[in-house]
């Protein structure tokens, strides 16, 4: 079973390596990560069209450190490699088993849920990888509360492996979470992984009203600024920023681990400056008037 500690302050996100991240520049930042402590890397078998794996098994293999961190990838979301099906999870662990180079993952996610499958169908599935050996622990991500709850309750009624992770869609701009699947998180007992965890880098503070600037998801991040309480969120992450002498980054993700169920928020970075700030999110514990400070604001 992962625990908190296995995962240290962040996941490093793997969904820019072959996106907007070459495997040059991947394996630079995959080489910092690791000699500074980070422990595990989520990817996805469609990320890239299968190149993030692809470029994480090369690295693993050219550095021989598959001991050294935790892998978590995921099946269901990719064209190749759609539904829950179980002869398509077998198929697709074979496949993201090869690409990664390895004999297990750490961490094996349902990246979406599949209503065209009987649930415990492909909880029996997901069983029998845990039972073989290739995954060490299942997670479910972007799920609905009803179908979640169905789905623990299913495998406890059955003896089956159950998730025992969740991974969505949670920041400080995106809350919608906190109303519907929080609450069946924290009922649970499951550990929480946030992805998008900056926004898709909104967070980090490089989108300004009147500044343009140039990136991959400029024009998802950008949509922010259209809403007053984001204008008014980024001048409270400058101020808290300052005050804790950290960047904006630090202080989104610091805000993200000051609730009990987050494990790790997921993180990317393009470059090793951005891996940098998330590194220096580790060293920020926020006080719980900061973190309410902020919580009002996009509440």
């Amino acid at each position: 079973m992962i625990t908190k500690q296995d995962l240290g302050s962040f996941v490093l996100g793997g969904n820019v390596f072959g996106w907007t991240v070459d495997r040059d520049a991947g394996f630079q930042i995959l080489d910092a990560f690791v000699e500074r402590g980070g422990r595990m890397i989520d990817t996805a078998d469609g990320y890239a069209g299968g190149e993030s794996e692809t470029i994480l098994g090369e690295w693993l293999a050219s550095r021989g450190g598959r001991d050294g961190v935790l892998i978590a990838t995921k099946v269901g979301k990719w064209s190749q490699h759609r539904g829950l099906a179980a002869a398509n999870i077998e198929a697709a662990i074979e496949t993201s088993l090869r690409r990664l180079r390895t004999d297990h993952v750490d961490l094996y996610y349902a990246h979406e849920d599949d209503l065209e499958v009987d649930q415990l169908a492909y909880i029996t599935a997901f069983d029998a990888l845990v039972r073989d050996g290739k995954v060490r622990t299942l997670g479910a991500s972007n799920f609905s509360a009803p179908r979640l709850t169905s789905a623990l309750e299913l495998a406890r009624a059955h003896g089956l492996h159950a998730f025992a992770v969740s991974q969505d869609h949670w920041n400080l701009v995106e809350r919608g979470f906190e109303k519907t699947l929080l609450p069946v998180i924290e009922r649970e007992g499951l550990k929480e992984l946030p992805y998008f965890a900056l926004a898709s880098g909104f967070l980090t503070g490089k989108y300004r009203q009147g500044h343009a600037t140039e990136s991959a998801r400029a024009g998802r991040a950008a949509k922010y600024l259209d809403d007053p309480r984001n204008v008014k969120l980024l001048a409270a992450l400058d101020e808290l920023a300052e005050t804790h002498r950290v960047s904006l980054a630090a202080i989104a993700l610091a805000w993200l681990r000051a609730h009990a169920v987050v494990a790790a928020p997921i993180a990317s970075a393009r470059t090793l400056e951005q891996l940098d700030a998330l590194f220096e999110s580790a060293t920020v514990r926020l006080a719980p008037a900061e973190v309410a400070r902020l919580s009002t604001i996009t509440a």
